[in-house]
């Protein structure tokens, strides 16, 4: 498993890039808008992290900006940390075998979320393909939050 960002929720980019950016002197790594889903991202590294090999990226900041007005009440700014993960499946197979909920199960072969005992939303990637869609993943519904 390696650790890959932390997801924030921003109301105003540009001032939130003025202060990861210009005050903490933050790296803009990469950056893309979603139209349909009316977001963009853009991801940050710290600056000796910079400039990233392909081969071992470090840990970036996401920022996640919604194009429409929204209020986050209850943490709802804060997104998820992101983990990259050898074999989705397996992965999730062994958090159930702890107990864990898998809130949104990996139908897709390449993603799932589940929360941490204090709430906190942690996104699972495949790394590289996404793995071949399978049972009992594929018809397995959402539970809770994510």
């Amino acid at each position: 498993m390696r650790y890959l960002h932390t997801m924030v929720r921003v109301r105003n980019l540009s001032a939130s890039l003025d202060f990861y950016c210009g005050a903490l002197g933050m790296k803009e790594f990469s950056r893309n808008d979603y139209p349909k889903g009316r977001f963009t991202l853009v991801f940050l590294a710290a600056p000796d992290d910079f400039p990233i090999k392909a081969e071992h990226k470090s840990p970036l900041l996401e920022l996640t900006y919604n194009w429409d007005d929204q209020k986050y009440g209850g943490g709802r700014n804060f997104g998820h940390l992101a983990f990259q993960v050898d074999d989705i499946y397996s992965a999730c197979n062994k958090l159930i075998e702890c107990g864990v909920i898998i809130n949104r199960p990996p139908r897709d072969g390449r993603m799932a979320f589940i929360r941490s005992p204090d709430g906190i939303s942690i996104e699972l990637l495949q790394r590289g393909k996404a793995l071949n869609i399978v049972e009992p993943w594929m018809s397995m519904p959402n539970t809770g939050e994510w």
